[in-house]
């Protein structure tokens, strides 16, 4: 499937943005101006099921045959956040990018508090804004209002799919190409045991202090200063 995308800038090096579930382009709102203004032209998709892309069947080897069918190969960078770097995971080995960022990946999903499962990530689809600005206090009130448009036209049959994946451990055994994980801290997603085994892997693995799981949303000035000698 051929995604939509957003491009930032126009200079030669290439950067790939690949968001994570219930969101679209625009989580990159300062990601995408930031990395522009350092030389780079941005692109960024809306995977399937998210933003102004198709809908269809919603499995994770589907979300990276798309992104590879979509973005061109050989970029100097790819930074993927959450459902977006279990998909870039999938598609590294395809994209060959020189340099790939894991963003607090989906490599291994659990419930964060008993109960919490794919039906009631799926009810975000209907949080109101009071709802999302309690959950993410550190956000600007404008990443708050691109939370309700993406939800707005999110498909959460994308939230329902992850059923499957619940307990299954996704962590790559060995990086593709040179690369780093950063993560929340603490992470729901990648715990320290797990991060020592990516260490051992062959990742590099940095925590930005304080951030929740969207980092760059949270700490945006701590997501970038993560990324020293990755940009």
């Amino acid at each position: 499937m051929q995604l939509h995308t957003r491009t930032w800038g126009e200079g030669d090096r290439l950067a790939l943005l690949i968001h994570g579930i219930m969101a679209d382009h625009r989580t990159w709102r300062r990601v995408g101006p930031a990395l522009a203004g350092l030389g780079y032209r941005v692109m960024a998709v809306d995977l399937r099921g998210h933003g102004a892309s198709g809908r269809g069947e919603y499995r994770p080897e589907l979300y990276a045959d798309d992104v590879v069918e979509t973005l061109p190969a050989g970029a100097e960078l790819a930074i993927g956040h959450s459902l977006g770097g279990l998909t870039l995971s999938l598609a590294v080995d395809r994209l060959k990018p020189r340099r790939a960022v894991f963003s607090d990946p989906a490599w291994y999903l659990t419930a964060p508090v008993e109960g919490f499962g794919p039906e009631m990530l799926a009810q975000f689809k209907a949080a109101p804004k009071e709802q999302i600005q309690a959950m993410n206090p550190r956000w600007d009130e404008a990443d708050v209002d691109v939370e309700l448009e993406t939800l707005a036209v999110w498909d959460e049959a994308t939230a329902l799919s992850l059923g499957p994946l619940m307990g299954a451990d996704l962590m790559p055994g060995a990086p593709v190409v040179p690369s780093l994980v950063q993560l929340a801290d603490p992470s729901t997603l990648i715990t320290e045991e797990r991060a020592d085994i990516l260490k051992e892997r062959g990742f590099e693995v940095r925590s930005v202090s304080g951030a929740g799981h969207t980092i760059h949303r949270d700490d945006f000035d701590g997501f970038m200063a993560s990324l020293e000698g990755w940009i």
